[in-house]
């Protein structure tokens, strides 16, 4: 999703000492992207058709035009990251609201908590007019364009998989079982440099881009010779009838050498459509 996972043993405590920012404890992150970065969707409606959409990108097309269709919606998003090493484990995990506006000028604003190592710490996040305000604990707000991937590896925009499904293109497959449509990309277990090139593959290497520099910073070489992809599998869910995105899940898993071992990093990310939301996203005082 979007944040490093706290490592374990006296390598995690050499990791902790170089990410000691608690803007970069614990959150799993998902996102929103080069690919954890949103974009901007298209938000236009999508012609409507004689016939019922028959491939991925028809429904991708009926999805966006039925999202569109609102003036906005709520989403509850849940998150989890970890490190493992043989008999040692360490993780954070994420739950947060999302309210999200449509439109050529969307907005955002996220509340919710992570929770590492026993301590819960709340975190508040806007998105307007292209740039991400975010708000950890008691500090300051931060801010930078959405663009920059230290902004949007924090911001979680779950409409933002309508744009990373049509990216992939014959990546995606689809099923129709009783009363929803699954689009679906994945990866099974790989050598990473045999299949870095796939579109979800490298959504999830920009997820796990913050945990290899710091556990490089910590002496760990990683090469990306060395990393296996244990499995990487995103799914977009619409409801049959109305074509409304209903859910969607990334979860991704590699392998990192290390001493003679292997550092499993794990990433579980689950956005649920909570309802439509009617009102309208307005930056706090100081932030205008």
């Amino acid at each position: 999703m979007r944040r490093t996972a706290v490592l374990p043993g006296v390598l995690l405590a050499a990791v902790l000492t170089g990410c000691a920012d608690p803007a970069d404890e614990g959150k799993p992150a998902g996102s929103a992207q080069p690919t954890a970065q949103p974009t901007a969707q298209r938000t236009q409606a999508a012609p409507a058709e004689a016939e019922p959409p028959r491939t991925a990108a028809e429904f991708l097309a009926r999805a966006e035009e039925a999202m569109a269709g609102q003036q906005g919606w709520t989403f509850a998003v849940r998150g989890r990251e970890g490190l493992v090493l043989p008999g040692q484990e360490s993780a954070a995990t994420y739950t947060a609201t999302v309210r999200r506006t449509t439109g050529d000028r969307w907005a955002l604003h996220s509340t919710g908590a992570t929770l590492s190592k026993g301590v819960s710490k709340p975190e508040e996040i806007y998105v307007a007019d292209g740039t991400a305000y975010v708000k950890t604990g008691t500090e300051a707000w931060e801010e930078g364009p959405v663009t920059d991937p230290e902004f949007a590896d924090r911001v979680e925009d779950p409409l933002a998989a309508l744009d990373a499904f049509r990216r992939y293109g014959d990546e995606v497959t689809l099923a129709t079982p009783d009363g929803r449509v699954e689009l679906r990309a994945r990866t099974t277990s790989a050598p990473l440099t045999g299949v870095r090139d796939r579109g979800v593959v490298r959504k999830a290497l920009r997820e796990l881009a913050p945990t290899l520099r710091q556990l490089r910073a910590a002496g760990v070489a990683a090469p990306e010779s060395g990393i296996s992809v244990g499995g990487v599998e995103e799914t977009l869910v619409l409801d049959a009838a109305t074509y409304r995105v209903t859910g969607h899940t990334f979860k991704c898993t590699f392998l990192i050498p290390y001493d003679g071992q292997r550092i499993r990093y794990e990433q579980d990310v689950t956005e649920r459509t909570s309802g439509t939301y009617n009102g309208t996203v307005s930056l706090p005082e100081g932030l205008k």
